[in-house]
């Protein structure tokens, strides 16, 4: 098949530190490769994917101009025999590709905008436009308006290194921007309450709001021996961090969409512990790959209860439902069945002539 994949050219594929959704198109640009299709990536021109890249960009406040000249390259695709055309970023992008055949896909990572998904389905042509959403949290949202399927993100299985045992006295960590709704202060008070060291990972927003957070409730215990910050961390030491904790908490204030770092975690067999919230509990199974917990008090008994948790049962988890593999074949599986929905559109209009 051609395969046409877009992302929003905020920063490159691969990324070399944050980007979530950019490094799962990336191991997906690799898988669909060796399964012998033709892909072809739209993003930002720093990107080394691995196959063709049309590079553009985007003005740092997406506008009416950036909609006009990302809407005119994209709206070539009509003319290259495209089987699919896929967006993991604005919808928007594609607006002008909406009333014609062309079979699009457009995968969601955070909650929809719910109005602009209705608008979407009106104009485009029948049959024409797929949904997917990175959790069922997220397909739950739409499923009432258009086609959409549940395909989780995914992790490169040989970037993360399965590590059996840790030592007693093994950190947790928290890795993710730090930010309030990320629970970093909620973390630190986990750590404190049950007398475990912490190591922090992640980057600090620029905006006034996330950095008042990092001075005031994340920095004053970080000059402790037992709260670490290390800041960003690339693909490599994010796997050491990762196989060498005795658990990621995920203590999240918001509704979570997926959390790709859980995944990483159990890739390198560290279960989760993560609040009810979102996609964390199709991520995490209660008991056996780690802790989902509706309070401060159940995550500290769970941290506590670290010990009962099989680190084997974490890694084989990932392997069976996050791995780059799986995730490409269920990609592969939907271009197939978009691909022949339109043809037998297609067939069916010509004989009825």
């Amino acid at each position: 098949m051609k395969i046409a994949l877009i992302v929003n050219p905020l920063i490159p594929v691969p990324p070399e530190q944050y980007g979530g959704i950019e490094r799962v198109v990336y191991v997906l640009i690799r898988e669909l490769i060796k399964m012998g299709h033709d892909v072809r990536l739209y993003a930002n021109p720093a990107s080394q994917p691995g196959c063709k890249l049309i590079g553009y960009r985007e003005s740092e406040n997406y506008g009416l101009k950036d909609f006009v000249k990302i809407n005119l390259l994209t709206s070539s695709l009509l003319f290259k025999n495209f089987d699919v055309v896929h967006t993991f970023g604005r919808m928007s992008n594609i607006a002008s590709l909406m009333p014609f055949k062309q079979p699009k896909v457009v995968s969601y990572q955070l909650p929809p905008t719910i109005l602009q998904v209705k608008k979407a389905v009106k104009i485009a042509a029948k049959n024409s436009l797929y949904f997917t959403a990175c959790s069922n949290f997220i397909a739950g949202q739409i499923n009432h308006i258009g086609h959409v399927t549940t395909i989780y993100n995914s992790v490169d299985m040989d970037d993360y290194h399965f590590n059996a045992e840790v030592d007693a006295d093994a950190p947790l960590v928290f890795l993710g921007r730090i930010q309030q709704e990320k629970g970093t202060a909620i973390a630190i008070e986990i750590a404190l309450k049950t007398n475990k060291k912490l190591i922090i990972a992640g980057n600090v927003p620029n905006e006034q709001i996330h950095q008042q957070y990092f001075n005031e409730q994340v920095k004053p215990f970080i000059e402790q021996d037992q709260i670490k910050y290390i800041g960003p961390v690339n693909n490599s030491q994010k796997n050491e961090l990762l196989r060498n904790a005795s658990a990621l908490l995920m203590p999240v204030t918001w509704d979570e969409p997926f959390g790709i770092v859980m995944a990483e975690a159990l890739a390198c067999g560290t279960p989760v512990i993560g609040f009810n919230r979102g996609a964390v509990p199709e991520v995490v199974t209660n008991g056996s790959t780690g802790f989902v917990c509706s309070n401060i008090n159940e995550m500290v008994e769970a941290v506590n209860n670290i010990h009962a948790l099989s680190r084997s049962k974490c890694r084989e988890a990932a392997e069976e439902k996050f791995s780059s593999i799986v995730m490409a074949k269920q990609y592969e599986q939907l271009y197939k069945k978009i691909e022949s929905r339109a043809k037998n559109q297609e067939s069916g209009k010509n004989n009825a002539y």
